[in-house]
């Protein structure tokens, strides 16, 4: 005999939640699942894209998010992406229309990262750019919407990135160096 269905969490009741968990949780397709911690790598990496994006971001009339604001990619998903970029930001307790999002790769979020978030990040009409950076190995990996169609990119040393959103040209060397990366 199998076991019954569980109940999907919604919306309403994952926000309430989340505003009293000591713990921040992703709501993927209406299941709590808890967030992994950061590294040295993952934080050094983040700080270093915020300080490259953010002011440019900030220049074009967007705001620039880092970890702890809330994107609904669905009536029953939400994440917190590692950082994010907004042009039209909402006044409602999570983000909906991102033209830029960034994850950081490493052994417990790689799966989320390149599945559940893909799958839902590509289909946000408002999104130009989707950034995997590794946390131990020096790799960016970029999705850019180019009309209708999404193209692949991987990146490594030496190699530089025009983004679409913000307007730069980002240097995979400028967002390790300096930085410990940690073992894979």
């Amino acid at each position: 005999m199998g076991q019954p269905a569980r109940k999907a969490l919604s919306l309403e009741a994952y926000l309430q939640l989340e505003e009293k968990s000591p713990i921040r949780h992703h709501l993927v397709e209406g299941t709590l699942w808890a967030m992994a911690g950061a590294g040295r790598a993952h934080n050094q990496i983040l700080t270093r894209l915020l300080l490259k994006v953010g002011p440019k971001a900030l220049e074009e009339g967007c705001e620039t998010y880092a970890v702890d604001r809330r994107l609904k990619v669905s009536e029953d998903t939400v994440f917190y992406p590692d950082l994010m970029v907004v042009c039209t930001p909402s006044p409602s307790l999570y983000e909906e229309a991102p033209c830029l999002l960034v994850e950081i790769l490493s052994e417990s979020t790689e799966d989320l990262d390149r599945g559940k978030k893909l799958w839902h990040y590509l289909r946000l009409p408002s999104l130009r750019a989707y950034l995997l950076v590794d946390s131990r190995r020096v790799s960016l990996e970029a999705y850019l919407r180019e009309g209708n169609q999404w193209t692949y990119l991987r990146l490594g040393p030496g190699e530089k990135l025009p983004l679409p959103c913000p307007t730069l040209e980002l240097a995979v060397d400028d967002l390790y160096r300096g930085v410990n990366l940690e073992e894979g």
